[in-house]
């Protein structure tokens, strides 16, 4: 069991409430993986065996349409899991398309000798809920905001999240496409509102840097529904 896989599995939340000789039966079970830029993890359909840990890099999350174009789902970071509510599916599959947004390197763990451990261990179980029905929260919310938001406001709002808190300068490495379909919107919407922030002079855009220039008028913006 490497240094790395038990340092994740005593600090991650879904992890920590394991017994030693439990956190020693996941790792054991654990592969590490480095993906490239672009490479496929899994497609929609496919067999659900594995959920992940993401170590460094972004993971793209997608569904395809009928009519063919890709449906950006989420956007899934360091220090995040993902796919493991299918563990609780008899004859699982994954619902969505996963790729590496960027570089990534990730753990991967097996979803049904989990399973099967969870049922010696109920505060992990109860870890797990909590934590789903945190998504769960999270997806409610942005039915809501794609309901009731313009394109302006959400656009606002995705900068105001990527935006430190302790700078006004941050990268936003995420190509256009991508981001405009995490949004909604579409590509030459997005990139018609982002020249309207520069306009106004609510923001400045020099190649993936962004510079927020009136952060209380991107904050009106993103609580507007007009």
């Amino acid at each position: 069991m490497s240094q790395d896989i038990r340092t994740i599995i005593e600090k991650h939340p879904l992890f920590s409430r394991l017994t030693q000789e439990q956190s020693e039966r996941v790792a054991r079970h654990a592969r590490t993986l480095t993906l490239p830029e672009g490479q496929i993890l899994f497609s929609q359909r496919d067999p659900a065996n594995h959920f992940y840990f993401v170590r460094s890099g972004t993971i793209k999350l997608s569904r395809l349409a009928p009519d063919g174009n890709e449906k950006v789902i989420e956007f899934t970071n360091p220090g995040q899991t993902f796919a493991e509510a299918l563990m609780f599916l008899d004859a699982p599959a994954y619902p969505v398309n996963a790729s590496a947004l960027t570089a990534a390197e990730l753990i991967s763990f097996d979803s049904r000798d989990f399973a099967s451990m969870l049922r010696e261990s109920v505060e992990t179980c109860f870890l797990l809920m909590a934590d789903m029905s945190q998504r769960l929260h999270g997806l409610i919310a942005e039915i809501d905001n794609l309901s009731l938001q313009t394109g302006s406001c959400r656009v606002a709002s995705y900068l105001l999240k990527m935006a430190p808190t302790d700078s006004d300068s941050f990268t936003l490495d995420i190509p256009k496409g991508v981001m405009a379909s995490r949004l909604s919107i579409k590509p030459e919407t997005f990139s018609r509102i982002l020249r309207n922030f520069q306009d106004n002079h609510i923001l400045s855009i020099k190649g993936s840097q962004v510079t927020l220039l009136d952060r209380n008028a991107l904050t009106l913006h993103a609580e507007s529904m007009a």
